[in-house]
């Protein structure tokens, strides 16, 4: 069963500050972290189908913010390392 537009909101909420925290940073503020969030759920998402372990929609609200989690730090790692700002990877 999916998620719905709110449960999508809290879950991009939720990872990207997590993501913030795990990564060393104060996060992006409020609406950035979100973007971060959702789009780490797309990434995790993808990442998760793509070694059979399913979607981000079909392991609950929990199992959805750790995909979005490890999709959002991925997604932090890239960035960082585009931007040269390699001092805060980990």
């Amino acid at each position: 069963m999916g998620h719905g537009i709110i449960a999508w909101i809290i879950i991009g909420v939720i990872a990207g500050w997590i993501t913030g925290k795990l990564m060393k940073g104060s996060g992006f503020g409020f609406i950035m972290d979100m973007v971060v969030g959702l789009i780490g759920a797309l990434i995790g998402g993808w990442v998760s189908s793509f070694f059979g372990f399913g979607t981000t929609g079909s392991h609950g609200m929990i199992g959805s913010i750790v995909i979005a989690v490890i999709g959002a730090v991925l997604l932090t790692l890239i960035v960082r390392l585009i931007t040269g700002n390699r001092a805060a990877n980990l």
